[in-house]
């Protein structure tokens, strides 16, 4: 249970009065997650989600994170919204940790995602991408391919203990991105995480999008190619092209692709797997194996790094070569 920071009902009942969010009638830690500490609460004026920021929570961006809530609510974008407290600050301490209160979201994520599910999402990422032209607030991707770099050498000669040869797979991918990275990529507001289980659905309706603490500024088809490595291929890793062509025909619904986007999208989806292999790894052999929460494991993310290797056209994942 990703539960890492315990609060007690009085200290709790307290924060509530502070939001002035009425009686607090329960609580309950969320399994789910690995970044933070969430609780949701029932109080007598409704369900909200109380995170505790942990350590790997730099506290500087939370700012960000914020404020891109609630610009994203503002503009019509169905996400969780930050609850100011009776000084109108969103931000407060619980436990010994910075936290905050937001809007509960109705729904669940789906195990098993439909083409319906897929291209729901890639139109709730362009609306995310159109919303987030207009928030002032920047930040910089800190595991963009610097960042990968660094994860690397972090890892070192021990990605080897995940499995015989990765080393020297990683170290060959990142000299392949060095040169064809893309650098003029239109750029915006991404969620640089929306798998699965940031996306919640009633029926096979979306009814909102979660866990935003990976946003960052970035190439918004960057954030698409994140999508297509996290719903797009099946329990066996293989790919499902049905699924990618649902997805990108409901991102560019609202917001079609450049095409440069479209030529550089094999490219943006191999680096995309290898940002999520890395931190997996680097996960893998640093979290101790007695820890509440089982970490990722990475080989998913080489089967599909290999797969990408192997694409020669954009039309292989459901976009032409030109707009």
């Amino acid at each position: 249970m990703a539960v890492y920071t315990e609060v007690t009902d009085d200290d709790l009942a307290h924060l509530i009065a502070e939001y002035g969010l009425g009686e607090l009638m329960s609580y309950k830690g969320i399994a789910e997650g690995v970044e933070n500490t969430n609780y949701m609460v029932h109080t007598s004026k409704g369900t909200f989600i109380l995170t505790l920021y942990e350590r790997r929570v730099n506290t500087a961006d939370l700012p960000y994170f914020m404020g891109l809530l609630e610009h994203l609510n503002k503009e019509g974008v169905s996400c969780p919204l930050p609850v100011r407290n009776r000084n109108g600050e969103v931000l407060t301490e619980i436990s010994g940790r910075t936290a905050a209160i937001v809007t509960f979201l109705e729904g669940v994520w789906v195990r098993r995602p439909k083409t319906v599910h897929c291209h729901a999402v890639g139109r709730a990422l362009a609306e995310l991408h159109l919303a987030g032209k207009s928030f002032p607030m920047c930040r910089s991707n800190a595991l963009g391919l610097a960042g990968w770099h660094d994860i690397n050498e972090r890892l070192g000669a021990k990605a080897d203990e995940i499995a015989p040869g990765l080393a020297t797979l990683i170290n060959y991918e990142l000299a392949y991105l060095d040169r064809a990275w893309p650098k003029t990529l239109p750029t915006g507001v991404i969620h640089a995480d929306l798998f699965p289980d940031n996306v919640f659905f009633i029926g096979e309706k979306l009814s909102g999008l979660i866990d935003f603490y990976f946003a960052c500024n970035d190439a918004s088809a960057y954030d698409l190619a994140i999508a297509l490595n996290a719903w797009c291929f099946e329990t066996d890793c293989a790919f499902n092209a049905t699924k990618a062509r649902a997805l990108v025909t409901g991102y560019q619904s609202l917001r079609p692709l450049t095409a440069a986007e479209r030529l550089a999208f094999p490219v943006l989806a191999r680096g995309a797997a290898l940002r999520f292999l890395l931190t997996r790894a680097l996960d893998w052999l640093h979290t101790d194996r007695n820890a509440l929460v089982k970490p990722h494991d990475p080989i998913a993310y080489v089967r599909r790094l290999r797969f990408h290797q192997e694409v020669t056209s954009p039309g292989e994942y459901g976009l032409e070569p030109a707009a």
